[in-house]
């Protein structure tokens, strides 16, 4: 039995734990009433309406499939844009040092707190639910891609400029190759932060998603839509953490950083 697989067993016997806690306090010995602490059938009977039923409270899959588009547009324009400002800051090492203290400094803000500022340049809209994705999938880009490209060692750096690799060559062909396993990284805590600032913004907004599924179980005082709500946010955040951080994994393997597990 390899690593990999033993993580998984453990991590699904820990799941099966808290399942079974969960079932025990809400129907053997409840500790809060139902409308509070729903039990883990009325979470899935939730659940399995809204992927496959017609919820008056919201259709989960439209509400997961409307979440998945924005913040896959939203981070897209973030790694672009991230990755320009990081080549660009990259370039100079005091310039890197002092606008990384500023990016530094926003992003320390919860993204929660930019969503009445987006609201207010762009309204209760799609434009202002992407700012806040943007603006927060952006900065670990440009931070990471700033930082690894700017620790390429000079070494390789005066190889590739011996063979002939100057300018966006030099960067493209010898420093982002180089810098690629820390970059992916980058990517990881990217996508983390994107994820997390689309359901603060939907919550504010009136956009259809599932941060607004969250504030119509709270509206309809439906706990059993909250809870379901919650896990697949949850569940769909690990899903691609899992894909990023496999992808990874794979390329520190190739890079001889990580061995076969």
């Amino acid at each position: 039995m390899n690593y990999r697989l033993k993580v998984v067993l453990i991590q699904l016997g820990g799941l099966l734990a808290l399942l079974g806690l969960w079932w025990f306090f809400t129907d053997v010995r409840p500790i809060w009433p139902k409308y509070v602490l729903p039990d883990p059938g009325a979470v899935w009977t939730e659940m399995k309406f809204g992927l496959f039923g017609k919820s008056p409270d919201g259709k989960l899959t439209m509400s997961i499939l409307n979440s998945l588009r924005r913040v896959a547009i939203g981070f897209l324009i973030a790694v672009g844009s991230g990755l320009v400002v990081g080549v660009i800051l990259s370039v100079s090492k005091p310039l890197r040092d002092v606008v990384s203290g500023y990016l530094t400094a926003v992003q320390s803000v919860p993204s929660i707190a930019f969503v009445p500022l987006a609201i207010l340049f762009f309204g209760l809209n799609e434009r202002a639910v992407l700012a806040v994705v943007i603006l927060e999938g952006f900065i670990p880009v440009a931070l990471s891609v700033a930082g690894a490209l700017g620790n390429v060692p000079p070494a390789l750096r005066t190889a590739g400029r011996t063979l002939g690799a100057k300018g966006i060559g030099l960067v493209t062909r010898v420093m982002l190759p180089a810098s690629l396993p820390n970059l992916v990284g980058g990517l990881r805590t990217a996508w983390s932060f994107s994820w997390r600032a689309l359901i603060g913004a939907e919550l504010l907004t009136t956009n259809p998603g599932l941060g607004q599924l969250l504030e119509i179980g709270r509206n309809t005082a439906n706990v059993a839509l909250v809870f379901t709500t919650i896990i697949t946010v949850g569940v769909v955040g690990a899903l691609f953490d899992v894909l990023i951080r496999s992808l990874e994994s794979r390329i520190r393997y190739n890079y001889g950083l990580e061995g076969e597990s």
